[in-house]
């Protein structure tokens, strides 16, 4: 069971709910638990896909992964995949319906073609940081336009997980570090953008009065929340510039995906949701303390 934790990188798969949440949030949508659990079926889905095409890879660089190190058969790796995509459309349907299916089964297929391709061409960080947009999407239902700046403030921070992700085994070459920074800092200002967008027209002009109150407390939790993931994302980045030692690189990589949870938290309080955005940032510490017992990267 533990090889199969550490195939599916189980804790890292705190960081995905926040994905449909903010999307929920954003297009002012009910959260669905069941798209949720789609978006976290397919994040494993693609962690053991991923295995499964680096094995020989992986054989000599990280031999102490599930595959290489024979406590999962390749087969058994693949065919865990395909089975979690099928649950994640299966579960992504039932939840939302025809248009959940058509977003999960795009985001399935961007999963398989980075897993299977493009993930080792210069496209890799841009492919991966669109897997994480859709899954924003996701959660937006059919008012996806309203929630496209908290998608790419989702996607930026990945594209700079994904860049990190290309020197975990050599080490970060000059100008690595810059990337993932200037990616942090593209995620912070465009999670900003997507929490002082004016609601006003949404407003009944009778309450026009607590609605301003109502989109300031938003706006004042979403800016403590993006300073928090700043803090939290940006000295580990930038240690890399004098530091960029493969176990360094490994480390800013495990910390960058639990930074998702709070830039999620921020565009989950950006949309009036306070309880939901500190619901989710109590599982940080629980991601932080899963990732020290097992692979996240």
């Amino acid at each position: 069971m533990r090889a199969l934790l550490e195939l599916v990188r189980a804790p890292a798969a705190l960081s995905v709910p926040g994905d449909t949440m903010a999307g929920a949030a954003a297009a002012g949508r009910p959260l669905a638990p069941g798209l949720a659990l789609a978006s976290v079926l397919m994040y494993w889905s693609g962690m053991a896909l991923n295995d499964w095409s680096d094995r020989e890879a992986d054989a000599v660089e990280r031999p102490e992964r599930p595959i290489p190190s024979g406590r999962v058969r390749p087969g058994a790796a693949l065919g865990l995949a395909a089975a979690l995509t099928g649950a994640g459309l299966a579960t992504a349907a039932l939840s939302g319906g025809r248009r959940g299916l058509t977003v999960a089964g795009l985001l399935a297929g961007a999963v398989w073609a980075y897993d299977l391709g493009l993930k080792r061409t210069a496209a890799g960080p841009a492919s991966m940081a669109a897997c994480r947009v859709l899954d924003v999407l996701l959660g937006a239902g059919d008012q996806a336009r309203a929630a496209v700046p908290a998608a790419l403030a989702i996607g930026a921070h990945t594209y700079g997980i994904s860049v990190l992700g290309r020197a975990e085994v050599a080490g970060a070459e000059r100008g690595t570090a810059e990337r993932a920074l200037v990616a942090s800092a593209a995620a912070a200002g465009l999670a900003a953008a997507a929490c002082v967008r004016d609601r006003a027209a949404s407003c009944p002009r009778d309450q026009a009065a607590s609605c301003s109150r109502d989109r300031a407390a938003a706006r004042a939790g979403a800016g403590v929340l993006i300073a928090g993931y700043l803090a939290f994302t940006l000295p580990v980045q930038a240690g890399l510039r004098t530091r960029p030692e493969p176990e360094n690189v490994r480390q800013a990589v495990r910390l960058g995906i639990l930074g998702l949870i709070p830039l999620q938290a921020a565009a989950i309080a950006g949309g009036g949701r306070f309880a939901t955005a500190g619901a989710l940032l109590c599982s940080l510490p629980l991601g932080k303390w899963l990732s020290s017992r097992l692979a996240t990267s």
